[in-house]
């Protein structure tokens, strides 16, 4: 499969409460860092890599999200379908979704398996996180593993434990994932899916946290590879992480 054509999905709907006030008025993904939305940052780290065909899964005012690339892209707007929009523009699409309000993070994944479920594998990535991660790599590294996915696992300096844990049974093979656990670990999950369009079996419904029983079960089945990044990576999940990542404003961002 030409790269240009494999889909990056990009998880856009939480309410992002730790945020504060920040998220009050748009979603996280839209919440603004060095000049733009976080979101234009991650579709920026696939687009270098060739990667141009995005859906955006919304959910909390996911208006804010449509209204935003519909203003940025108002001459091709192709579709614009009850809550869905499909914008084209050159060689990028962009679909936006609305994979409802209450969806939990696998059941954001489900709702959009039609568009992708004639693809042997896609992207799949949190829209708060932002590193410099060979995309390439990731998709070399998938795909040579054989796996039905494939976890960026980012190391840190200081054990959070709200992020899920992988242990590895073999060099690039999980043993176990663990979404909260009560120890501390180095490496964390970090995003950055490759996911093969056979994981959807493992998703419920609405209410599945794709951190939870999906990717525990795919791991206990031996099929989750991690692939290990070292480099930059973080996660504005936080007043603070957002305050780390402006720093960078108006120097080389770490991120590219």
């Amino acid at each position: 499969m030409n790269k240009n054509n494999c889909k990056v999905v990009i998880l856009a709907g939480g309410y992002g409460t730790r945020l504060g006030t920040l998220t009050k008025l748009k979603p996280k993904p839209m919440v603004d860092v060095c000049g733009k939305p976080i979101i234009e940052h991650i579709m920026q780290i696939y687009h270098r890599f060739g990667y141009s065909n995005f859906i955006i899964c919304t959910g909390y005012k996911g208006e804010v999200i449509r209204n935003h690339f519909k203003k940025k892209f108002r001459k091709n707007i192709l579709i614009n379908k009850k809550n869905n929009t499909f914008i084209k523009n050159g060689d990028l699409s962009i679909r936006i979704v609305d994979t409802g309000k209450k969806s939990l993070t696998g059941g954001r994944i489900k709702r959009i398996r039609k568009y992708v479920e004639e693809d042997k594998y896609f992207h799949m990535t949190y829209g708060d996180g932002l590193s410099n991660i060979n995309i390439a790599s990731l998709t070399k590294f998938h795909l040579m593993n054989k796996k039905l996915a494939t976890v960026t696992a980012v190391k840190i300096q200081v054990p959070q434990e709200r992020f899920g844990v992988v242990y590895f049974k073999k060099r690039n093979v999980v043993k176990k994932f663990i979404e909260k656990p009560d120890i501390k670990e180095i490496f964390i999950n970090g995003g950055f899916f490759v996911l093969s369009n056979k994981i959807f079996k493992f998703i419920k419904n609405d209410q599945t946290r794709w951190e939870a029983k999906p990717m525990e079960k795919i791991a206990n089945k031996k099929q989750l590879a991690a692939f290990k990044h070292t480099g930059f990576w973080k996660c504005m999940d936080t007043i603070r992480d957002r305050k780390f990542l402006e720093k960078f404003k108006d120097k080389k961002l770490p991120w590219v």
